[in-house]
C-alpha cells in the first residue's frame, strides 16, 4: 500500500509515519514544511519526503494522489487562540486549501481518510457525543472561536455528500484531545500558543503560573496518541472495507477530567521528577477569563466525551492508556527539552 500524508511532520503525521514504517510494509509519501519530527525516517527506503506547502505545491500533491492508494490530508490550524484572533487564516488553510485535495481524491478514485475533529460537536448537550445522532451546536457569529468547528463540519458534509453519490471512498475520524510526545513545543511562552497539556508543561518547566480559563471547570476526555494511532492504522488498513463511509470518534471516555484537575495532576507528577521539581514548586494555579487568555470572541463547552461504540465494534479497538500513565509518558518524553524551555525566562 502507498500512503500519502500531507502534514507529515505534524503531531498525528509523524506518529503515524513512524508506526507505518515500523509495523508494515507500506510505502509512505509525505509533504511538510519541516522535518524535525521525521528526521529519523528520511533515509528509509519506504519513506519519501517532499518539502512543500499545500497552498503552493499543488502539482506535487496531484501527482502523488494519482500514485498513492490512501490519502490523509492532516494540515490544519488547531489552536483556539488562532480561531479567535485570525479566523480568516483558519478558513483559508483548513477549508479552502483542503477542498481541492478532497476533489482530487474524487477525480482519481482514491481512498480518503480525513481528520474531522471533536470540535464539530460544539456545545452539544449529549452526555456522550455520537457521530450518528448527536446535534452539532455552535454559538453566534460574533464568537469566531467556532470557525474551526464550522469549517470542519462543512468539510465533513462535503465528503459525506461525495460518498453518498458513490464518488468517494472515505472515512472521517474525530480525535478527542490526543496527547503525547511531539504534541507542541514547550519552548513557546506565549499563553494559548499550544494545546493544554504542553501549555501547562511549559508553565511548569519555567516556574510560571498555570492559568485556568474561567476557573478550569470545563472537562475534556484525553486520549494517548498510541491508542489513537492504533485506531487510525485499522482505518487505513480497512480490512473487508469495514471503515468505508464511516465516521469514527477516536477517544478515551475514561480519561474525562476537568482542566483544573489536569493542572493539579500535572503539578503533583512534576514534583516527582528531578528535572521538573524545583521549578514546579514555584508554580501557582490562578484563574483568568477567556477574554484575557484567548481574546474576545471565545466560547467554550463544559464537557466533551466521545461515544466510541461503533469505533470499538468495527475496528476491534479499545483505548488502553489511562490518564496517569499518559501524563507520565509525556513527562518522560519532554525531559530532554527542559533546558531549552527554561532559557525563555532568562
Amino acid at each position: 500500500m502507498k500512503v500519502l500524508i500531507l502534514g507529515i511532520n505534524g503531531f498525528i503525521g509523524h506518529h503515524l509515519s513512524h508506526r507505518i514504517i515500523a509495523k508494515t510494509d507500506w510505502e509512505v509519501y509525505g509533504m511538510d514544511m519541516q522535518t524535525d519530527r521525521v528526521a529519523g525516517l528520511l533515509d528509509h527506503k519506504r519513506f519519501r519526503f517532499f518539502e512543500g506547502d499545500i497552498t503552493i505545491n499543488k502539482e506535487w500533491i496531484e501527482y502523488n494522489i494519482r500514485k498513492c492508494d490512501v490519502v490523509l490530508p492532516l494540515v490544519a490550524i488547531a489552536t483556539p487562540a488562532t480561531y479567535v484572533r485570525e479566523p480568516l487564516r483558519v478558513f483559508e488553510l483548513d477549508f479552502e486549501a483542503n477542498l481541492p485535495i478532497v476533489r482530487s481524491c474524487v477525480k482519481h478514485g482514491k481512498r480518503l481518510v480525513f481528520p474531522s475533529t471533536s470540535e464539530v460537536y460544539g456545545m452539544c448537550p449529549d452526555a456522550e457525543f455520537d457521530p450518528e445522532s448527536s446535534p452539532l451546536v455552535y454559538g453566534p457569529i460574533n464568537k469566531p472561536r467556532w470557525i474551526y468547528a464550522c469549517l470542519k463540519q462543512l468539510m465533513d458534509r462535503v465528503i459525506w455528500a461525495y460518498g453518498a453519490s458513490s464518488q468517494l471512498d472515505y472515512t472521517l475520524f474525530r480525535p478527542f484531545n490526543w496527547m503525547g510526545a511531539g504534541l507542541d513545543s514547550i519552548n513557546t511562552a506565549k499563553e494559548g500558543s499550544s494545546r493544554v497539556i504542553t501549555q501547562f508543561l511549559g508553565n511548569i518547566v519555567r516556574g510560571e503560573p498555570i492559568q485556568l480559563v474561567d476557573g478550569g471547570l470545563q472537562k475534556r476526555a484525553f486520549t494517548f496518541v498510541d491508542d489513537g494511532i492504533d485506531a487510525l492504522m485499522k482505518i487505513i488498513e480497512n480490512r473487508d472495507g469495514v471503515a468505508r463511509s464511516k465516521i469514527y470518534n477516536i477517544g478515551n471516555p475514561k480519561n474525562n477530567l476537568s482542566i483544573k484537575h489536569l493542572a493539579e495532576m500535572m503539578l503533583k507528577l512534576a514534583l516527582s521528577y528531578p528535572e521538573y521539581a524545583k521549578q514546579a514548586a514555584k508554580v501557582r494555579i490562578i484563574k483568568t477569563t477567556s477574554d484575557k487568555y484567548y481574546g474576545k470572541g471565545y466560547q467554550d463547552m463544559q464537557n466533551r466525551v466521545p461515544h466510541i461504540t461503533n469505533t470499538s465494534r468495527d475496528l476491534n479497538w479499545r483505548p488502553k492508556v489511562g490518564m496517569e500513565q499518559a501524563l507520565k509518558r509525556v513527562f518522560d518524553a519532554y525531559r530532554g527539552h527542559v533546558g531549552e524551555a527554561r532559557r525563555l525566562v532568562r
